[in-house]
This record gives structure tokens, sequence and C-alpha cells, in this order.
């Protein structure tokens, strides 16, 4: 198990570095005009969002979940104050874009309120695919688990559907390391906590869609960062390519709109069923903080 929970929080890192270079281009026709099919890190752009990172770096969401590997290393186990703490520090002179969650919390966090009551009331899917260092370092504790994938979603995004949706992939991830496969794990977890709920209907969705071209299917599923557009997305990907690592990963960045925390969520989840020998060592070696994601890795027990 050990194996496939490190592959699931690097897979999770390639996932968003991967999408950093076409991150938040809606044409996907742009993306497969301009890029090819992308299987590569790509440097952004200067007129992207992320003019900043070179390629083998993270976007926003990456680095914030750079934080709570650092967070869940240091504590060994999930503290919701040290979090807190680290994400402020990354956000007080942080040379990348900040999005609406961002500086809706980073507000909060200036009028004083602390880290239980200051999220924003974003529904971006991105509050959630950053969890996957929550998964790997409680994944003995599937209670512990559910509640600190929770805390930490909230602490940045209240949409209670998105903090519902960090429980459930949380869930999800935690079968997929016990040798559960996703198109069963997905069905198991709505079944156990999700039926007769947005959740189950956004689950079906995502499974009617598997026989469409992956490119087609985001677009009618949705693009962008809302919870409810993108969780169909990903039930789509990891169900579809449940064998498939590095397809998956490429068909959410190609994809379009907010494809880096599509791409997370998608790498967390299969990264934790299939292992290491589905994620390309070259994604792996590619990634500029690589060595210090593993390194953080074989601290926590």
């Amino acid at each position: 198990m050990l194996d496939k929970a490190k592959t699931m929080v690097l897979a999770s890192f390639v996932g968003d570095s991967l999408a950093l270079g076409v991150h938040w281009i809606y044409d996907a026709s742009k993306i497969s005009g301009e890029y090819g099919q992308v299987e590569t890190f790509i440097k952004p752009k200067k007129d992207s969002y992320h003019p900043t990172k070179d390629m083998g770096e993270f976007t926003h969401y990456g680095d914030q979940e750079l934080v709570l590997l650092e967070s869940v290393a240091a504590t060994n186990g999930f503290d919701l104050k040290d979090f807190a703490e680290r994400w402020q520090s990354l956000f007080k002179d942080y040379n990348g874009y900040y999005d609406g969650a961002t500086k809706g919390t980073l507000r909060n966090f200036s009028k004083g309120k602390g880290p239980e009551d200051s999220g924003s009331p974003s529904s971006n899917l991105a509050g959630v695919s950053r969890i996957a260092p929550l998964v790997f370092c409680l994944r003995d504790d599937l209670d512990g688990l559910v509640e600190a994938a929770k805390v930490q979603t909230r602490m940045t995004h209240t949409n209670p559907l998105t903090v519902r949706s960090a429980e459930f992939f949380a869930r999800v991830a935690w079968k997929g390391l016990r040798g559960t496969p996703p198109s069963t794990a997905v069905t198991e977890v709505v079944q156990e906590r999700f039926q007769e709920t947005i959740i189950d209907e956004w689950v079906q969705e995502g499974l009617e869609s598997r026989s469409m071209d992956s490119v087609a299917a985001i677009g009618r599923l949705g693009q962008s960062c809302h919870t409810s557009d993108a969780f169909p997305g990903v039930i789509h990907l990891i169900t579809k390519y449940e064998d498939d690592l590095r397809e998956a990963l490429i068909q959410a960045v190609m994809g379009g709109g907010d494809n880096a925390a599509r791409a997370m969520a998608v790498g967390m989840v299969l990264g934790a069923h299939l292992g290491a020998e589905h994620l390309p060592e070259e994604w792996v070696n590619g990634l500029k903080k690589g060595k210090e994601i593993k390194s953080l890795l074989d601290q926590i027990r």
C-alpha cells in the first residue's frame, strides 16, 4: 500500500504540473491546435494565468497542496492551525496567481477570523483536489481522513457541496489504496454515503458519459472550476481510464478549462489505484519539487 500511497501524491502533483502551461484555456481546440497532445510539461506563455512559472512547477493549486504536505510532514498528521499558518505564509509574497477563493480567505484572515471560519464561499473543486497528502498520512484512519479532508477544504472553500465532495473523493482514494477499482469505488461510496443526493447524480452523469470522447464529454459535463461542473468530468476520467493513468491525465488536460484541479483529482484517485509502474518516470523526474515531495513523504509515519 505504501508504494501506491506515494504514487497517489506524486500523480496529483504531476496532474497539476501537466496542466500548468494550458491552464484555463477553455477552447479545447486551441489547446490541440497550438500544443498538440499535451504529453510533456509546458512552460506557460507570458499571456497565460501563470507567466511567472516554469515548466515542472505548479499552479497556485499545486503550491497549496505542497504546503499541506509540508504541514502533514511537520505534524505527522493534520493540524489545522499549522496548515493555516503555512498557507498564509505562502501567499504573503506569492509570485503567482491569486484566485477568488484565495483572496476571499486572505481577507477573512486579515479580519481576525480563525481557520475554522476563514473560508470563502467558493465552490471551486481545487479546494478538494489538494487532499492527497491527507489520504497518504491518514490511510489507516478513514474517519480521521474524512474529517481532515472536510476541514482543510472548508478553510478556503465553504460551499457545502464542495466540502461533501472532499469526503467523497477521500473515500474513493482510500478504497483505491485497498484494491478497489474506481468504477466500483465510486458506486460503493454513493451507496454507503450519498444515495439520492446531487453527488449521486454527478456520479451517474460521469459514468453514463464513458462511451464519449473525453474532450467532448468534459465539454458537455462542464469545464469550469465549479464543483458542479468539474465533479462529473473527474468521474468520467477515473472510470473510463481506470487502468491507464497516463492517458487519463492527458485527457484531463486536453479537456481544457480548469484542467489543473481536474487532473489533480484524477491523479490522486488513479495513482492510489494503480501504483508507480503506471506513472511515467519522466513526469515525476520533471517535477521541480519532485525530490522535496519524496523527502516529505518519507518523513511521514
